[in-house]
């Protein structure tokens, strides 16, 4: 069993003993719901002396259909997420798509979210190690938690030991995702910190042909039961209306469940590590 290592961001540490959480909105819609969020999870999170790390996606390159919402693209996505940063003085994270994309997206990020069907591209890993920021792989449904080592080692010898990862489920049956939350531990057991994403977890997709569906009401159950099972930090994608979001609104939290789950979940990390 190697030791867990802690990956320092700004002034705090994923891995340490306090939970870091990773929320924001899905897809890029605009500024204003940017901020609102920001603003909404930032006071939440400080008032409960959780790490917070603002998340949302320029582009949304994995959708279902051709004709779903996207995003706001690269270029507009990247100043959008920069004056977030400076606005509310907080880390970002956001996803790439390609490996061309990595070089611009640290100019911004601080941490490089590596998405679950995208996680095995080796040029990709490559590229966002070689920008030195933390790099956060997402767990592929299609895979099993131990291989991840061989994810991680790619980041690692390119020169970056600066490695996350995150749990989102794992394929089960047609349009299904189940969470074991046995893969905390044994990914913890290779050496690097687990983020539990609570809302991918709960979709179901393709579940609604030309889209993907999802369930919300298992968004707390599954937070909790991952802190339970030791996660060093959870993901969640929140907005001000899930039910009006152009992308991911039925597996999305509002600011008041946000707030009221981010308090118990914390709760559960401080007994869990008494």
């Amino acid at each position: 069993m190697s030791e867990l290592k802690k990956v320092k961001l700004n002034n705090f540490e994923i891995g340490g003993d306090v939970l870091t959480i990773l929320a924001g909105p899905c897809a890029m819609e605009n500024k204003d719901i940017l901020f609102s969020t920001a603003e909404a999870l930032k006071s939440i999170t400080q008032k409960l002396g959780i790490n917070y790390v603002f998340k949302c996606s320029y582009d949304k390159a994995n959708r279902s259909s051709i004709n779903s919402y996207r995003g706001l693209g690269m270029e507009k996505g990247l100043e959008l997420l920069s004056e977030v940063k400076k606005e509310f003085n907080l880390p970002i994270v956001t996803d790439i798509h390609n490996p061309a994309e990595a070089a611009p997206v640290s100019e911004v990020a601080d941490i490089i979210q590596i998405p679950a069907f995208l996680c095995r591209q080796t040029d990709m890993l490559v590229a966002a190690a070689k920008t030195g920021k933390i790099v956060n792989i997402k767990k592929g449904q299609f895979l099993a938690p131990a291989q991840m080592k061989y994810l991680a080692e790619k980041v690692i010898e390119s020169g970056n030991d600066r490695v996350v990862i995150t749990d989102r489920g794992a394929s089960f049956g047609y349009n299904n995702l189940v969470s074991d939350m046995r893969a905390i531990p044994i990914i913890q057991e290779l050496g690097y910190p687990v983020i539990f994403d609570a809302t991918h977890s709960v979709q179901l997709p393709g579940g609604c042909g030309s889209y993907t569906s999802g369930d919300r009401k298992f968004v707390a159950p599954l937070a909790k039961a991952a802190v339970a099972a030791g996660a060093n930090g959870l993901f969640f994608e929140v907005h001000p209306n899930p039910d009006e979001a152009l992308c991911d609104g039925p597996n999305m939290i509002n600011f008041k469940m946000a707030e009221e789950l981010f308090d118990i979940c914390n709760n559960i990390f401080k007994l869990v590590r008494k």
